[in-house]
C-alpha cells in the first residue's frame, strides 16, 4: 500500500502540522483523530488495514491530519475563549492548508473530498463539511457526538456557536449553503449502542439535517457494539464498500 507523509509549519496555527496520505487514486477521505490524537491514530489501531483493499486498488485514497484537541477544548490550562479561538484557527487551517494540499495531490476530473471521522472527530468532520459544502463532498461520522457543548463543558459563545452543528444548523438559512447541502452529498452517521455509545448523538444529527432536507443515513448497530475501535474498523469498510 502507499503511504506518503508530508509536514510542514502551519502559518495558521504556528506549529509543525504532519500529515500521512495512504493510496494513489480515487476520492480523498479526510480523516479527523478522535480526541487528542495524532495524524497516526488510524494506522496504529488498524482503521487503515481495514480498508487496505480500497486504498490498494484504487477506489479511495486516506489523508490523515492531526487534531489540535489538546491545545483547544482538552487543554483543562486554557480559559474557554482562548479554546474557542483556537478551534477557530484549526478550522482555517484546513480550509486555507488542507485543502489545497489535497486539491494537489488529486487534481483531475471532478476530484472529490470526503471528510470522515470517529468519537470527537466525528463533529470536526460534520462540521467541516456543514461550514463549507463548497469544497466539501459529503461525510461519515462514526460514534459521534454534534453538539461542541459536550466538550467545551458548557461553555458557549459565538464560536462554539459556529462550529456546534446542533446549534448552528437550526438557524441556518442561506439558501446557496442550504443548496449545496441538499445536492450531491453523502451524509452517513454510524454508531453502536454499546458500552460508551450514545446513539442519540446521531439521530439527533440526522433529525436536524432533515429538517432542512439534507440527505442522510444513520446506521445505528446493536448493543454488542462499543465506542471502540473494533465497531470503527467494522464500520468504516462497510460505509465505503455500500456508500462510495
Amino acid at each position: 500500500m502507499e503511504r506518503t507523509l508530508d509536514s510542514w509549519h502551519s502559518p495558521t496555527l504556528g506549529k509543525e502540522m504532519p500529515i500521512v496520505t495512504y493510496g494513489f487514486a480515487g476520492p480523498a477521505f479526510l480523516m479527523f483523530p478522535s480526541a487528542a490524537a495524532d495524524y497516526l491514530e488510524y494506522e496504529r489501531f488498524y482503521l487503515i488495514d481495514s480498508i487496505k483493499d480500497h486504498l490498494e486498488t484504487g477506489r479511495i485514497r486516506a489523508i490523515s491530519i492531526n487534531s489540535i484537541n489538546s491545545d483547544s477544548w482538552l487543554n483543562e490550562q486554557v480559559a474557554p475563549r482562548e479554546k474557542a479561538i483556537r478551534h477557530q484557527h484549526y478550522n482555517r487551517y484546513i480550509t486555507e492548508e488542507v485543502y489545497p494540499f489535497i486539491m494537489q495531490k488529486i487534481s483531475g476530473n471532478n476530484p472529490l473530498i470526503y471528510t470522515m471521522g470517529v468519537s470527537f472527530g466525528a463533529l470536526h468532520a460534520m462540521n467541516t463539511l456543514l461550514r463549507r459544502p463548497d469544497i466539501f463532498d459529503g461525510a461519515i461520522g462514526m460514534s459521534g457526538v454534534y453538539d461542541l457543548k459536550e466538550y467545551s463543558k458548557g461553555y458557549f459563545d459565538r464560536d462554539v456557536y459556529f462550529n456546534s452543528p446542533m446549534d448552528y444548523l437550526p438557524n441556518l438559512t442561506d439558501e446557496n449553503v442550504l443548496d449545496k447541502l441538499s445536492h450531491n452529498k453523502k451524509i452517513y452517521l454510524y454508531t453502536g449502542s454499546g458500552e460508551y455509545e450514545d446513539p442519540s448523538g446521531s439521530w439527533k444529527m440526522a433529525e436536524q439535517l432533515g429538517m432542512k432536507n439534507i440527505p442522510n443515513y444513520v446506521e445505528c448497530w446493536d448493543e454488542t457494539w462499543k465506542h471502540d475501535w473494533p465497531t470503527w474498523r467494522a464500520m468504516l469498510p462497510q460505509a465505503i464498500e455500500k456508500y462510495f
